[in-house]
This record gives C-alpha cells, sequence and structure tokens, in this order.
C-alpha cells in the first residue's frame, strides 16, 4: 500500500510501446510504499490508430509502405499536456512531490516537461531514454554515427516522411524479422515475455515528435535533479550512445547527471523489475 508521505512517480513509456512497459515495475513501487501513474502517450496504446494495412494478412509490404499514417498528426506538445496533467494527478497521490520516469523516445518528452514544469518535478530518470542538448532533436541522435549499431532503423517498413510515422510491424511472422526485433528491444526476455510485450505494441510512432529540437535550459531544467539509467547490452539505443547523451548534457546544464546502471537489454522493466525498482526508490528516496 502507498505511504502519503513518499513521493508519487509517473511514468512515460517509449515509440510503439504503451503503459503496460511498467505493469511489472508498479505493483512492486506500490508495495514497497509509492504511488504512481502510468499513462498512454497521445497516439499510443489506447490511444494509437492503426494503418488499415495493419489489419490484413499476409500483410502487403508495398502497401503498408505507402499508406499514410492516422497516427501522423499525434503532436509532441499534446504529449507535454498529457504528461503535464498526470504529474498533477500524482502530486495527490503521495507528499505532493512527484519523481518522472521515461523510457527510451519517452525522454523526448520528460526533457520539455521539465523544462515546463521544472518547480514540480523532485527528479527525472532517464531509462535508457533521449536525453538530448538543447536545439538536437531526437532524429540527430538517431542518425549520429555513434548509433551505428543499434538495430531499429532495420525494423522500419516504410519512408517516415512519406507516412508520416516510424513504422515497425510487430505482427510480423517473417523470422528473421522477429529475431532483429527481439535483439533490438528484448534481447534477455524469455519467450512468454516476449510475446506479451509485442502484444502491447503500435506500429507507428508519429514521425514528427523526433524532428523537434530539445528545448532545455539551464534556468529550468537544469534545475531539476536528472538521473540516468544506462543499459549496458541495449540494442536499440547502443550504450556509447546513452554516454553521449550524458556527457553532452552535463556540458551544456554546467551539472553532473547522476548515472545507475544495470546489465540489461532495453527493457529493464520487464527482464530486471526489481533491480530497476531498487534504483526507483533509491532516486524517491
Amino acid at each position: 500500500m502507498s505511504n502519503p508521505n513518499n513521493p508519487a512517480f509517473v511514468f512515460i513509456h517509449g515509440a510503439w510501446h504503451d503503459s503496460h512497459t511498467w505493469a511489472k515495475v508498479t505493483p512492486k513501487l506500490e508495495d514497497r510504499g509509492y504511488a504512481s501513474v502510468a499513462i498512454d502517450l497521445p497516439g499510443a496504446g489506447k490511444n494509437a490508430k492503426v494503418p488499415e494495412s495493419f489489419s490484413t494478412r499476409p500483410l502487403d509490404p508495398a502497401q503498408y509502405g505507402m499508406e499514410v499514417s492516422p497516427n501522423a498528426g499525434v503532436s509532441q506538445e499534446a504529449r507535454n499536456e498529457a504528461t503535464l496533467a498526470a504529474i498533477e494527478t500524482a502530486a495527490t497521490l503521495g507528499n505532493g512531490e512527484v519523481v518522472l520516469v521515461g523510457h527510451s523516445l519517452g525522454g523526448i518528452t520528460l526533457s520539455p516537461v521539465c523544462q515546463l514544469a521544472h518547480d514540480k518535478i523532485k527528479a527525472a530518470v532517464y531509462l535508457t531514454a533521449f536525453l538530448l542538448p538543447k536545439g538536437m532533436p531526437a532524429v540527430a541522435m538517431i542518425t549520429d554515427e555513434i548509433m551505428a549499431a543499434a538495430l531499429v532503423p532495420q525494423l522500419f517498413m516504410a519512408d517516415p516522411e512519406a507516412v508520416g510515422a516510424l513504422r515497425l510491424d510487430p505482427n510480423s511472422q517473417d523470422e528473421t524479422y522477429l529475431q532483429t526485433f527481439y535483439e533490438a528491444f528484448y534481447g534477455d526476455l524469455n519467450e512468454s515475455d516476449f510475446e506479451l510485450a509485442k502484444s502491447h505494441l503500435h506500429p507507428d510512432e508519429p514521425a514528427q515528435v523526433v524532428g523537434i529540437p530539445s528545448p532545455i535550459t539551464s534556468a529550468k531544467f537544469g534545475l531539476v535533479p536528472r538521473h540516468y539509467i544506462r543499459c549496458t547490452q541495449d540494442r536499440a539505443i547502443v550504450i556509447e550512445g546513452q554516454d553521449k547523451m550524458i556527457a553532452m548534457v552535463d556540458d551544456q546544464m554546467g551539472n553532473e547527471t547522476t548515472v545507475h546502471t544495470l546489465e540489461s537489454s532495453h527493457s529493464p522493466f520487464y527482464s530486471q523489475p526489481e533491480q530497476l525498482v531498487d534504483i526507483l526508490v533509491g532516486i524517491a528516496g
């Protein structure tokens, strides 16, 4: 049962994922006295729209590669607003302090929200997430040469500029594609957890959000204590990319990110939830 004297958590999932990302984490936090709010961002989970061709099997790759995404209009501003609303809710569940946690592309929501509401956030936690210096969009980091070994671009099924989305096929039956999918996101999961994780994915991540420059400043964002949880076996955001982002932001902000490390894939919330919760409780405390 949560303790009203503790901070509460707000959880932001990554690209193609939804609030189920945190299904193994939030009950463990509750057991240790911490309330939490995990949302589906606009364009994700219950809010996701999928192309019609995604439902036709066997998949027609040519049609799937050309259909404009019904998710294309989802904006970063809408995602920021949804997260700010979740922070207001979470603040009523504990002592008024909120720890904001974001995974992967969820980092590009954490940063502007911390910039907008720095006085409402006890700590920001980037879980192998995009922590970008001012002026850098996520696409610049995704295409940085240090990310050359990342596997996610191999999974794209359409030109993002043509369809308005970063498009995957989580329902693929192609064994080679599925193996790359597994290695990119879930390399330390068992088969049943992998299948469960895939069942919660949507195919179209709105492309426009990766082109928005990071708005952070030392006068606002820089006031929020920030933590980064490195995942050494990650093949979606490789460890070298994680470390580069930490270094760039620390240099720009003039203060240091507190760094934690898990020997895990891109998805420790599934493979190492207890270890992840230990870190989060330490940060909240």
